[in-house]
Protein backbone atom coordinates (compact mmCIF):
# COMPACT_ATOMS: atom_id res chain seq x y z
CA UNK A 1 0.00 0.00 0.00
CA UNK A 2 1.16 3.03 -0.79
CA UNK A 3 1.51 6.06 2.19
CA UNK A 4 1.22 9.72 2.22
CA UNK A 5 4.18 12.09 2.44
CA UNK A 6 2.86 12.90 6.14
CA UNK A 7 1.96 9.09 6.93
CA UNK A 8 5.70 8.73 6.13
CA UNK A 9 6.95 11.48 7.65
CA UNK A 10 4.94 10.55 11.43
CA UNK A 11 6.06 6.73 10.70
CA UNK A 12 9.35 7.85 11.52
CA UNK A 13 8.92 9.44 14.44
CA UNK A 14 8.08 6.17 15.99
CA UNK A 15 10.55 3.23 16.63
CA UNK A 16 8.16 -0.05 15.14
CA UNK A 17 10.12 -2.49 17.81
CA UNK A 18 9.10 -0.41 20.88
CA UNK A 19 6.04 -0.90 23.22
CA UNK A 20 5.13 2.59 24.25
CA UNK A 21 3.64 2.94 27.58
CA UNK A 22 -0.23 4.63 26.95
CA UNK A 23 0.82 7.73 28.45
CA UNK A 24 3.58 8.38 25.83
CA UNK A 25 1.60 6.70 23.38
CA UNK A 26 -1.19 8.79 23.43
CA UNK A 27 0.84 12.06 23.64
CA UNK A 28 2.20 10.76 20.34
CA UNK A 29 -1.18 10.28 18.59
CA UNK A 30 -2.49 13.83 19.45
CA UNK A 31 0.58 14.83 18.34
CA UNK A 32 -0.14 12.97 14.68
CA UNK A 33 -3.62 13.32 14.41
CA UNK A 34 -3.46 16.99 13.08
CA UNK A 35 -5.40 16.49 9.89
CA UNK A 36 -8.15 18.76 8.92
CA UNK A 37 -11.17 16.82 10.53
CA UNK A 38 -10.79 15.70 14.32
CA UNK A 39 -9.42 12.22 13.56
CA UNK A 40 -10.76 9.49 15.29
CA UNK A 41 -8.27 6.98 17.49
CA UNK A 42 -8.54 4.19 17.59
CA UNK A 43 -7.26 1.02 19.64
CA UNK A 44 -7.00 -2.83 18.19
CA UNK A 45 -6.73 -5.80 20.24
CA UNK A 46 -4.66 -8.80 18.98
CA UNK A 47 -6.53 -11.86 20.82
CA UNK A 48 -5.16 -15.50 21.32
CA UNK A 49 -8.83 -16.88 20.73
CA UNK A 50 -9.28 -18.90 17.78
CA UNK A 51 -12.53 -17.24 15.70
CA UNK A 52 -13.89 -20.67 14.79
CA UNK A 53 -15.03 -21.69 18.06
CA UNK A 54 -18.50 -20.19 19.70
CA UNK A 55 -17.13 -20.49 22.91
CA UNK A 56 -14.06 -18.06 21.87
CA UNK A 57 -15.49 -15.09 20.29
CA UNK A 58 -16.04 -11.83 22.08
CA UNK A 59 -19.09 -9.83 21.64
CA UNK A 60 -20.70 -7.37 23.09
CA UNK A 61 -21.69 -3.44 23.94
CA UNK A 62 -19.45 -1.29 26.69
CA UNK A 63 -19.69 2.62 27.88
CA UNK A 64 -16.40 4.15 27.40
CA UNK A 65 -15.66 6.49 30.67
CA UNK A 66 -15.79 9.69 28.62
CA UNK A 67 -17.31 8.63 25.45
CA UNK A 68 -16.13 8.73 21.31
CA UNK A 69 -16.96 12.11 20.86
CA UNK A 70 -19.62 11.20 18.61
CA UNK A 71 -23.23 11.09 18.88
CA UNK A 72 -25.04 7.90 16.81
CA UNK A 73 -27.62 7.35 15.12
CA UNK A 74 -30.40 5.33 16.59
CA UNK A 75 -33.01 3.20 14.89
CA UNK A 76 -35.29 0.96 17.19
CA UNK A 77 -37.81 -1.66 15.82
CA UNK A 78 -40.38 -1.24 17.80
CA UNK A 79 -44.52 -0.60 17.67
CA UNK A 80 -46.81 1.12 20.24
CA UNK A 81 -45.51 2.96 23.47
CA UNK A 82 -42.06 1.16 23.24
CA UNK A 83 -41.72 2.83 19.61
CA UNK A 84 -43.19 6.37 21.17
CA UNK A 85 -40.30 5.59 24.23
CA UNK A 86 -37.70 5.25 21.96
CA UNK A 87 -38.64 8.13 20.03
CA UNK A 88 -38.28 10.37 23.69
CA UNK A 89 -35.33 8.42 23.94
CA UNK A 90 -33.62 10.38 20.69
CA UNK A 91 -33.92 7.14 18.39
CA UNK A 92 -34.50 8.91 14.81
CA UNK A 93 -36.29 6.48 13.21
CA UNK A 94 -39.15 3.61 14.92
CA UNK A 95 -41.41 1.22 13.08
CA UNK A 96 -42.51 -2.35 12.71
CA UNK A 97 -42.17 -4.32 9.62
CA UNK A 98 -42.63 -1.08 7.59
CA UNK A 99 -39.46 -0.52 9.20
CA UNK A 100 -37.69 -3.61 8.32
CA UNK A 101 -38.84 -3.11 4.94
CA UNK A 102 -37.49 0.52 4.84
CA UNK A 103 -33.91 -1.62 5.27
CA UNK A 104 -34.35 -4.29 2.86
CA UNK A 105 -35.05 -1.36 0.59
CA UNK A 106 -32.12 -0.01 0.74
CA UNK A 107 -32.34 2.39 4.46
CA UNK A 108 -29.16 2.03 6.27
CA UNK A 109 -28.68 5.92 7.12
CA UNK A 110 -28.14 4.27 11.08
CA UNK A 111 -25.32 3.87 13.07
CA UNK A 112 -26.80 1.01 15.43
CA UNK A 113 -30.13 -1.01 15.27
CA UNK A 114 -32.19 -1.72 18.46
CA UNK A 115 -35.21 -4.08 18.04
CA UNK A 116 -37.90 -5.43 21.06
CA UNK A 117 -37.63 -9.56 20.94
CA UNK A 118 -41.09 -9.60 19.51
CA UNK A 119 -39.96 -7.60 16.35
CA UNK A 120 -37.32 -10.13 16.12
CA UNK A 121 -39.18 -12.71 13.85
CA UNK A 122 -39.46 -9.85 11.32
CA UNK A 123 -35.99 -8.45 11.83
CA UNK A 124 -34.22 -11.95 11.32
CA UNK A 125 -34.63 -11.99 7.68
CA UNK A 126 -32.41 -9.02 7.76
CA UNK A 127 -29.44 -10.85 8.65
CA UNK A 128 -27.50 -10.77 5.19
CA UNK A 129 -28.20 -6.46 5.47
CA UNK A 130 -27.30 -6.05 8.64
CA UNK A 131 -24.85 -8.71 9.34
CA UNK A 132 -22.13 -8.45 7.57
CA UNK A 133 -22.51 -3.90 8.74
CA UNK A 134 -22.20 -5.34 12.47
CA UNK A 135 -25.82 -3.49 12.42
CA UNK A 136 -27.81 -6.62 13.36
CA UNK A 137 -29.44 -6.39 16.85
CA UNK A 138 -28.32 -9.16 19.28
CA UNK A 139 -29.39 -9.75 22.87
CA UNK A 140 -25.17 -10.29 23.80
CA UNK A 141 -24.43 -6.67 22.11
CA UNK A 142 -27.57 -5.29 24.33
CA UNK A 143 -29.70 -4.18 21.38
CA UNK A 144 -32.59 -7.04 21.94
CA UNK A 145 -34.17 -5.58 24.74
CA UNK A 146 -37.22 -4.73 26.07
CA UNK A 147 -35.97 -1.64 27.98
CA UNK A 148 -35.25 0.69 24.89
CA UNK A 149 -35.45 3.98 26.95
CA UNK A 150 -32.13 2.59 28.46
CA UNK A 151 -30.88 1.33 25.46
CA UNK A 152 -31.42 4.55 22.97
CA UNK A 153 -30.41 6.79 25.69
CA UNK A 154 -26.49 4.46 26.19
CA UNK A 155 -25.97 4.21 22.58
CA UNK A 156 -27.29 7.64 21.27
CA UNK A 157 -24.63 8.47 24.05
CA UNK A 158 -21.78 6.49 22.15
CA UNK A 159 -22.23 3.31 23.90
CA UNK A 160 -20.01 1.30 21.61
CA UNK A 161 -20.69 -2.37 19.84
CA UNK A 162 -17.72 -4.61 19.74
CA UNK A 163 -17.31 -8.36 18.19
CA UNK A 164 -14.32 -10.01 17.08
CA UNK A 165 -13.35 -10.76 13.04
CA UNK A 166 -12.58 -13.48 11.37
CA UNK A 167 -8.62 -13.13 12.56
CA UNK A 168 -9.22 -12.74 15.97
CA UNK A 169 -8.71 -8.83 16.69
CA UNK A 170 -11.39 -6.34 18.44
CA UNK A 171 -11.28 -2.73 16.29
CA UNK A 172 -12.63 -0.22 19.04
CA UNK A 173 -13.19 3.85 19.03
CA UNK A 174 -11.57 5.36 21.73
CA UNK A 175 -12.65 9.05 21.27
CA UNK A 176 -11.24 11.85 19.22
CA UNK A 177 -7.99 13.58 18.91
CA UNK A 178 -9.25 16.50 20.29
CA UNK A 179 -9.91 14.60 23.29
CA UNK A 180 -7.43 15.45 26.14
CA UNK A 181 -4.71 13.05 27.04
CA UNK A 182 -6.61 12.22 30.10
CA UNK A 183 -9.30 11.18 28.49
CA UNK A 184 -8.46 9.01 26.24
CA UNK A 185 -6.05 7.83 28.65
CA UNK A 186 -9.00 6.61 31.15
CA UNK A 187 -11.30 5.31 28.00
CA UNK A 188 -7.91 3.05 26.35
CA UNK A 189 -7.41 2.20 30.25
CA UNK A 190 -10.74 1.00 30.82
CA UNK A 191 -11.46 -0.71 27.42
CA UNK A 192 -8.31 -2.75 28.18
CA UNK A 193 -9.47 -3.81 31.68
CA UNK A 194 -13.20 -4.66 30.02
CA UNK A 195 -11.34 -6.86 27.50
CA UNK A 196 -9.15 -9.08 30.18
CA UNK A 197 -12.53 -9.60 32.37
CA UNK A 198 -14.00 -11.15 28.60
CA UNK A 199 -11.06 -13.97 28.67
CA UNK A 200 -12.71 -17.37 27.49
CA UNK A 201 -12.04 -20.23 29.40
CA UNK A 202 -11.18 -22.06 26.46
CA UNK A 203 -8.50 -19.71 25.68
CA UNK A 204 -5.09 -21.68 26.46
CA UNK A 205 -1.56 -19.65 26.43
CA UNK A 206 -1.34 -16.30 25.80
CA UNK A 207 -4.80 -14.14 25.44
CA UNK A 208 -4.31 -10.56 25.44
CA UNK A 209 -1.21 -10.98 22.00
CA UNK A 210 -0.61 -7.06 21.34
CA UNK A 211 -2.53 -3.76 21.91
CA UNK A 212 -1.88 -0.95 19.19
CA UNK A 213 -2.87 2.45 18.87
CA UNK A 214 -3.84 4.95 15.90
CA UNK A 215 -4.74 7.20 14.74
CA UNK A 216 -7.02 7.67 11.27
CA UNK A 217 -4.57 9.16 9.42
CA UNK A 218 -1.31 8.14 11.31
CA UNK A 219 0.58 4.66 11.74
CA UNK A 220 0.01 2.37 14.87
CA UNK A 221 1.77 2.43 18.30
CA UNK A 222 2.45 -0.70 19.81
CA UNK A 223 0.95 -0.26 23.37
CA UNK A 224 2.76 -1.83 27.27
CA UNK A 225 -0.20 -2.32 29.25
CA UNK A 226 1.73 -4.25 31.68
Amino acid sequence: MKRSKRYRALAEKIDRNKYYAVTEAIGLIKEFAGAKFDETVEVVFKLGIDPRQSDQQLRGSYSLPKGIGKSMRVLVFAEGEKAEAAKAAGAIETGGQDLVKKVEDGFLDFDVAIAVPEMMRFVGRLGRTLGPKGLMPSPKSGTVTNDVTEAVSEFAAGKIEYRNDSSGNLHIPVGKGSFSAEDLEANVNAFYDHVRSLRPAAVKGRYIEKVVLSCTMGPGLKLDLN
